[in-house]
């Protein structure tokens, strides 16, 4: 993990690559439980047996599982000490350009694109791009943004 010691290391390190997550596996019970607190249970995720007959051969992740994995994939490549706080500020762009094949493993390859002044802080721009291991294409490319406050 790389440990970024405030807003000057924050602002050297801008334009790359801050490193890549460690492998997580997605199980279906990670897709049931995401399932069950958005209340889409679209069979593709959830039903095993007619997914096998789908066009992905199995169950797939939800997309914004995908996406909502992103601070576990930061977390684990990066940490900013002497700031207050940081927040969530939103998403420039997403997409979800192949599915997540159930008992796929994938991680977080973290760039830090941007650093730009804001009243109190500093706001962050990640690429962040979402691996699945052995596929040619990754399942989601995001630029992510986040607050750090002094």
């Amino acid at each position: 993990m790389r440990v970024l010691s405030g807003i000057e290391e924050l602002r050297a390190a801008a334009g790359s690559e801050l490193g890549k997550s460690e492998w997580l596996t997605v199980e279906q019970s990670k897709i049931d439980l995401f399932a069950d607190a958005t209340e889409d249970h679209q069979w593709i995720h959830v039903d095993a047996q007619r997914a096998e007959d789908g066009p992905f051969g199995a169950t797939i992740a939800h997309g914004f599982l995908t996406l909502s994995l992103l601070p576990v994939f930061v977390s684990q490549v990066y940490k900013i000490e002497n700031v207050r706080m940081g927040v969530n500020y939103g998403l420039n762009k997403v997409r979800f350009t192949s599915p997540v094949k159930v008992g796929s493993r994938i991680r977080g390859s973290i760039e830090l694109v941007d650093i730009a002044d804001v009243d109190g802080g500093v706001q962050l721009t990640n690429k962040v791009t979402v691996e699945i291991e052995g596929a040619e294409r990754p399942a989601l490319v995001a630029e992510w943004l986040t607050r750090q406050y002094l």
